[in-house]
C-alpha cells in the first residue's frame, strides 16, 4: 500500500476479464470502509505478470486462477490467499451494421472465420492464446491469419469499431456491452473454452487492513452479482 498527496492508496492488478464488473461495483465509494483509496490497473494476466516481473508489486491481484497459484507458490502472492471468483467463457462480437453471422455450429463457426474480411484477436491473452489453438484445429489458421487484426492489449472490439475488423474474439465479459459492437454469441459447446479467475494477497500485504478489507468487499456477495452480471460464471 502506497501513500500520496490524496491520503492512502491500495493498489489492485485486475485481469481485463473483470474490468466492467469492476465499474459496475464503484469502488472509489468504499474508500471510507478501506480507509485508502483503489488505484487500479487493467490488462490481460500475462501483461500483469510481466509488470510484477519488472518489479512492480500490487496489494492485490485478480488473474487466471493457475497463474496465481504459481505465483503463492513463489511466495509472492501469501500462499492460501488464491480464493476463485469466477470463471469466462470466450465469444464473437461483430459491427451492428454487417448481418448477424452464424456460429451456432462448430462447421458454422469455421465458415464464418474463414469468410470474414478480418478476425480480431489477442496475442496475449488466454481468449487469443486459446483461438490460435482452435483455428488450428479447425484447419483455417492460414485463412485468417493472412486477414488477421492482432491486438496486443486491449479490447478487441476496438477493431471492429474502428473498421479494421469486422468479428472480435475474447472473453465474453468483455465483448458484451460494447458500444458500437455487437455481442453476437459463445463459441460453440464441443469448442468453447473457460478460463477460472480467482483473486490473492500480495505477500508484503498480509496483515494490512486495507488490502484485506478490499478482498472481502470483491469476495462479497454484491460483487459476485456484479460479476454475474457482466456476463462471468460465479464460482
Amino acid at each position: 500500500m502506497s501513500t500520496d498527496e490524496n491520503g492512502p492508496k491500495v493498489s489492485l492488478f485486475c485481469a481485463a476479464a473483470l474490468k466492467s464488473a469492476m465499474e459496475s461495483l464503484s469502488l472509489e465509494s468504499h474508500s471510507a470502509d478501506l480507509g485508502a483509496t483503489v488505484d487500479i490497473i487493467y490488462a490481460s494476466t500475462n501483461l500483469l505478470v510481466q509488470r510484477i516481473e519488472a518489479g512492480a508489486l500490487p496489494d492485490v491481484i485478480i488473474g487466471i486462477s493457475d497463474t496465481l497459484q504459481d505465483l503463492a507458490a513463489t511466495g509472492i502472492l501469501l500462499p492460501g490467499s488464491v480464493v476463485p471468483l469466477a470463471k469466462s467463457g470466450i465469444g464473437i462480437a461483430a459491427s451492428p451494421e454487417i448481418k448477424k453471422p452464424d456460429i451456432s455450429t462448430v462447421t458454422s463457426l469455421a465458415g464464418t472465420l474463414a469468410a470474414a474480411n478480418s478476425v480480431a484477436y489477442s496475442r496475449s491473452s488466454p481468449s487469443g492464446l486459446y483461438f490460435q489453438t482452435l483455428i488450428t484445429k479447425l484447419g483455417i489458421a492460414d485463412e485468417v491469419n493472412s486477414r488477421a487484426t492482432l491486438i496486443d492489449h486491449g479490447p478487441t472490439t476496438a477493431a471492429v469499431i474502428d473498421g479494421r475488423a469486422d468479428l472480435a474474439v475474447q472473453q465474453i465479459s468483455e465483448l458484451l456491452h460494447v458500444p458500437g459492437a455487437k455481442f453476437i454469441a459463445p463459441l460453440p459447446d464441443p469448442v468453447q473454452h473457460y478460463t477460472s479467475f480467482s483473486i490473492a494477497l500480495a505477500a508484503t500485504a498480509a496483515g494490512r487492513p486495507a488490502p484485506e478489507a478490499l478482498i472481502r468487499i470483491l469476495t462479497g456477495q454484491r460483487a459476485r452479482t456484479a460479476y454475474a452480471e457482466a456476463g462471468l460464471e460465479v464460482s
